[in-house]
């Protein structure tokens, strides 16, 4: 153990990034099943950040806005950590924890540039506004539910999420015209 001690003194250049393939749906009572267990075993300098990658959208089903996280990820979890015989096991044992993410069961730690590309992503939803969940695709043929263009059927062409925005391909007086809508003005047909 005095090997192990020697490495926390120096902890926080050593800790890697790992990816946790985890059950689906539960990432969060894992990740805090994990932090109370590291507690409870005293290895907290042997750990970092444990991050369930995700970003804030508007989900306005039912009426009224509602922000929610969506996973990036569903069923993995990112953590950062010094992997020695004790880390190792202290995870594993950890109730919905599949295994790490690596070739043949041995752990790989990420790249800089993926964990940076990853975090980088979830840090910068925390400054932005959250996105609008649409639930319609490109190619989806809808019908314009009010506005100008009420019952007038078409495809969506675009969807942005940042403005809850849909570009609908309408058909006025022979000719296709795209037509910028607010998300909740059209329906599926």
């Amino acid at each position: 153990m005095a090997k192990d001690a020697a490495v926390g003194s120096s902890a926080a250049s050593d800790m890697l990034w790992y990816v946790l393939k985890v059950q689906t749906n539960r990432e969060r009572t894992i990740r805090d099943a994990l932090l109370k267990k590291i507690k409870l075993e005293g290895l907290e300098e042997f750990f970092g950040d444990i991050v369930i990658p995700s970003e804030k959208v508007v989900d306005t089903r039912g009426g009224s806005p509602k922000e929610q996280d969506r996973k990036l990820f569903p069923g993995y979890i990112m953590i950062q950590m010094i992997l020695n015989d004790d880390t190792w096991y202290l995870v594993r044992d950890t109730g919905g924890v599949g295994d790490f993410a690596g070739a043949a069961g041995k752990p790989l730690p990420m790249e800089q540039h993926e964990v940076d590309r990853m975090l980088g992503r979830a840090e910068q939803q925390v400054g932005a506004a959250p996105k609008v969940k649409i639930q319609f695709a490109v190619g989806d043929v809808v019908k314009i539910r009010e506005g100008t263009f009420e019952n007038f059927e078409g495809a969506v062409e675009g969807i942005d999420e940042h403005n809850g925005k849909v570009s609908v391909l309408i058909e006025i007086f022979g000719r296709s015209t795209p037509v910028e809508l607010d998300h909740w003005q059209i329906e599926s047909v």
